[in-house]
């Protein structure tokens, strides 16, 4: 059984909220961004996957996305994009965006947790 690297719509269909980063090496925002995203992914731990898509080596998903400038962010949830930004973002900015998500994919993930009410029973 061979083990393939997980494709990008297989990383955005995650559990989890996944912040996409679209960036470009030669794109100084983008660098000025890479410090930033560190500090966020640190103080929200394993709440949220970040991932990181080089926009010059994949055209197709960069294209897809309608990705025209760098640095973009996206937030995706199960497959659906749920917040997008383009430029640069301050930290704290950023960090209040992925709280709320999470806080409202945890409601969300709950709401579907709950189960049909137990079947009245008749004496």
């Amino acid at each position: 059984m061979e083990n393939h690297a997980p494709t990008f719509s297989e990383i955005i269909r995650s559990e989890k909220p996944v912040l996409v980063d679209f960036f470009a090496t030669w794109c100084m925002p983008c660098k000025m961004m890479e410090p930033i995203l560190e500090e966020v992914k640190h103080k929200i731990g394993d709440q949220v996957l970040f991932y990181q898509v080089d926009v010059d080596r994949n055209p197709l998903v960069a294209s897809v996305y309608q990705i025209s400038g760098v640095p973009t962010l996206m937030v995706f949830h199960k497959g659906q994009p749920l917040w997008r930004h383009s430029g640069f973002v301050p930290p704290d900015q950023l960090l209040q965006v992925l709280q709320k998500i999470v806080q409202d994919t945890t409601t969300s993930a709950k709401d579907e947790e709950v189960s049909s009410p137990a079947e009245e029973k008749h004496s």
